[in-house]
């Protein structure tokens, strides 16, 4: 085997969402508050898109960037909300997210190439730069700082092997939205910035930039997945500086031929007629972050910053456990309720742990009802 796949380590959550369903198909009721994925249906717009595409035989291939509409599309999303000129031959259309990371960091990475992850951070990340033959180098993130990254941190981590630095705002797993003071820092430290805005859209306080807004080096990885409740349609992009379109044509065509061109006649439905949806779904979110919080902060767990976007808290649970994996489990197997442990994100998620709001209120208050007896129970 080789032995960089072996250097991978899993998705934990994964292996809780797997648990979960394990006892769900031995009939016990577990709530989900582990998992990333909204709750909501698509928008009626993409359910007709997708019908009205299979109705008219819109099933075949696609330009391998991706259908030029779409793209067009995608690159009027970021002039009316960034105020940024997209080409969109600077647009290529993924499977989902995960392939456009991928062939960034094959585009990028070569053997003893480094790559400036924060920690804690999305969980995947490490194992794409692994996985491109890079290696993971990792800037600690300090709670009493709201997780926040502090420029001088990555300055000093900064070699002639750096190949990028990664940012993630709003971020998996605290829902920090990195500051415009920030933004200007980075994009002028001379190294490209792979800038992940799938969390765009779901925003409560303040305002996301893209990097776009600051440089032209960099790369914007986003998608329909969060922000159009689209998951299972795997519709994502990425854009990308011109000089390194060939490259990227070159990768879509080997390796994914096209994304698919029903989910693609969807995305653009959401683009075009999403407003009421969105508000909608971010009211809602709005409502069960500000309820999770109040319940949260009453059974003891810390928090060190409000989440600002996305639908996740990361809460500190070292007041119950110094092995986040563990009690993470321990929560599931006795309250029947699946929470990430925040180990999955890194060495400073250590303690923590990640509850997910993307669930019913309804199920969110039974979910901690649940861990609020068990934790209870143990005390």
């Amino acid at each position: 085997m080789n032995p960089r796949v072996e250097e991978m380590t899993s998705f934990m959550v994964m292996d809780v969402l797997e648990r979960a369903n394990e006892m769900q198909r031995q009939g016990i009721d577990v709530i989900h508050l582990e998992v990333g994925e909204p709750d909501f249906d698509v928008p009626d717009v993409v359910n007709k898109a997708v019908k009205s595409a299979l109705d008219n035989h819109l099933t075949h291939y696609t330009h391998s960037l991706g259908d030029p509409e779409l793209r067009s599309e995608i690159a009027s999303l970021y002039k009316r909300e960034y105020n940024v000129d997209v080409d969109k031959d600077q647009i290529v259309v993924t499977t989902g997210s995960s392939p456009a990371i991928l062939f960034v960091m094959m585009l990028l990475c070569k053997v003893g190439s480094e790559v400036i992850l924060s920690n804690p951070g999305y969980a995947c990340y490490k194992n794409f730069v692994i996985g491109a033959q890079g290696t993971p180098v990792f800037v600690p993130l300090d709670s009493a700082n709201g997780f926040q990254y502090n420029i001088v941190d990555i300055r000093c981590r900064i070699t002639p092997k750096t190949a990028a630095i990664f940012i993630n705002s709003p971020m998996n797993p605290t829902g920090t939205i990195l500051s415009d003071s920030f933004m200007k820092e980075v994009a002028q430290l001379g190294v490209p910035v792979i800038s992940d805005e799938i969390y765009h859209g779901l925003v409560y306080e303040g305002k996301a930039h893209s990097i776009l807004e600051y440089t032209d080096n960099a790369f914007v990885l986003n998608g329909f997945s969060k922000r159009f409740a689209m998951t299972g349609l795997r519709l994502g992009y990425l854009i990308a500086p011109k000089r390194y379109m060939p490259a990227l044509q070159k990768m879509q065509q080997n390796f994914l031929i096209c994304a698919s061109s029903t989910a693609q006649q969807a995305g653009m439905a959401a683009l075009r007629d999403n407003s009421d949806y969105t508000a909608n779904m971010l009211n809602t979110y709005n409502e069960r972050r500000k309820y999770m919080l109040t319940r949260l902060r009453s059974m003891g767990f810390g928090i060190p910053t409000d989440p600002q976007g996305a639908f996740y808290i990361f809460a500190d649970a070292r007041q119950y456990t110094s092995d986040s994996l563990k009690f993470a489990f321990d929560v599931l197997e006795n309250a029947h309720v699946g929470i990430t442990p925040g180990v999955d994100f890194g060495t400073n998620g250590q303690g923590f742990v990640r509850f997910s709001y993307a669930n019913s209120i309804e199920r969110i208050k039974e979910g901690l009802d649940r861990i609020e007896n068990y934790l209870k129970s143990r005390a």
